[in-house]
């Protein structure tokens, strides 16, 4: 059984609550994103529950598309939680309806019922045993991350199994862990230690969630502001939102991190999805804190365009580019390393250049794609299927580095080279 209660409109308080700071985006910002997460949201499109998330950290419940995501996320969990889906998507659903003020474990929808906390342990327990026998969880450390979190905030049983393993992890000097997981373990961490009884235990934490945030503090110090790529920044700033104490008594600089999210246009839902809670320093965290009897304290504004300079004029969309296309495998099976050039409208995205590829040589360059919350992921080339059992992916990048975003939204510069390298993570 487990040992919560829940009443409507009243949710868990959350032990130690986030760090007080001075840094808070314009209201103009909070207001363009949250228009930006209301225009993303469709019946014909799978919901995001890190979008629901946002909106209701943000002060954006209030809207009709925010109801319309709620009910398709009540929706999709009776219908898909306890088959395919990952634990950190589980997770997901959980924190959502938390800050949706749902209870996750009566969630009702299409005639049916799922308690939603229960299929979270059971997903759960399976990473944790995965990581205890074989090193590496059944899914990925960002997941457990999740999975910790959102376990926590609601007072489950196996909370603190997964924390004590996902510390371990963070702390393994083998491991080479990116920010964005990292980041997230620090809120789960930082939960867990609230609640942990042991010394041992809290010591663990303590230890763990103090080397990530200083790690942390150390690249933003070095790279002037930028933690991670642009698209980490946002789970970077809530871990630091959320464990002052934990760096103390060093000082982080959000003024300087702020800068550096205020510079990029985030378009993508899910990059604004992350970043935008930390912006109105309401990290996931908060989830099970939000106030349900509050109005929305951010109206979207539907209104906004973007500025002249990111419209795409009639001279720029009958320009052409070329780009240098190569796929690369030296993994598995039979090795092969072929390229191509070819050429795409300008301010095209890399999706396009896959299309072009394929249609130039199918039999070389065909490929096929998955629709994530990031956008489309592809994960076959050749014929070769990226698969999860081994570990293995497709692996963008230009030149020697490694793409920051996806292939649905990644915009290539004429004469670029661009590799698909099949790799492992």
């Amino acid at each position: 059984m487990l040992g919560v209660a829940f009443t409507t409109g009243v949710l868990l308080a959350l032990v130690g609550g986030t760090d007080a700071h001075r840094c808070v985006a314009p209201g103009s910002l909070v207001s363009k994103m949250l228009g930006q997460l209301d225009r993303s949201v469709s019946d014909t499109k799978p919901p995001n529950p890190s979008v629901l998330l946002a909106m209701n950290l943000a002060g954006g419940s209030g809207s009709s598309a925010n109801q319309l995501l709620l009910r398709l996320i009540q929706e999709e969990a009776v219908k898909k939680a306890r088959g395919r889906m990952t634990s950190g998507q589980v997770a997901l659903l959980v924190l959502a309806l938390l800050s949706s003020c749902k209870n996750p474990q009566q969630v009702q929808a299409l005639g049916q019922s799922i308690n939603l906390v229960h299929v979270l342990q059971q997903k759960t327990d399976e990473e944790v045993a995965s990581l205890e026998t074989v090193g590496v969880p059944s899914t990925t450390l960002f997941s457990v991350s999740l999975d910790a979190l959102a376990l926590c905030l609601v007072r489950a049983g196996g909370y603190e199994s997964a924390a004590v393993a996902l510390a371990r992890q963070v702390l393994d000097p083998k491991k080479t862990i990116d920010v964005d997981t990292r980041a997230m373990a620090v809120q789960a961490l930082v939960c867990a230690y609230g609640h942990a009884d042991l010394q041992s235990v809290q010591d663990l934490l303590w230890k763990a969630v103090s080397g990530v945030t200083n790690d942390l503090l150390d690249e933003q110090e070095r790279r002037g502001g930028l933690i991670g790529n642009i698209y980490s920044m946002g789970v970077a700033l809530q871990a630091l939102e959320t464990s002052s104490k934990f760096y103390a008594p060093r000082q982080w600089d959000c003024e300087q991190a702020f800068d550096v999210v205020y510079r990029h246009d985030y378009q993508q839902p899910m990059a604004i999805a992350q970043v935008l809670p930390a912006l109105v320093d309401k990290p996931y965290l908060q989830a099970a804190s939000v106030n349900c009897d509050a109005s929305t304290t951010a109206s979207p504004d539907q209104g906004f365009s973007p500025p002249p300079s990111l419209e795409t004029t009639k001279e720029h969309e009958a320009a052409t580019i070329e780009v240098h296309y190569c796929i690369l495998n030296t993994l598995i099976g039979k090795h092969f390393n072929n390229c191509t050039s070819v050429e795409v409208p300008a301010g095209s995205v890399l999706l396009k250049v896959l299309e072009a590829a394929e249609k130039k040589e199918p039999d070389t360059f065909s490929f096929k794609t998955e629709e994530t919350f990031w956008g489309p992921m592809v994960v076959s080339i050749h014929g070769l299927a990226a698969n999860p059992q081994d570990r293995t992916y497709w692996e963008f990048l230009s030149g020697e580095d490694a793409l920051e975003e996806g292939v649905g939204t990644y915009k290539p510069h004429n004469m670029e080279h661009i590799l698909a390298n099949f790799t492992t993570y």
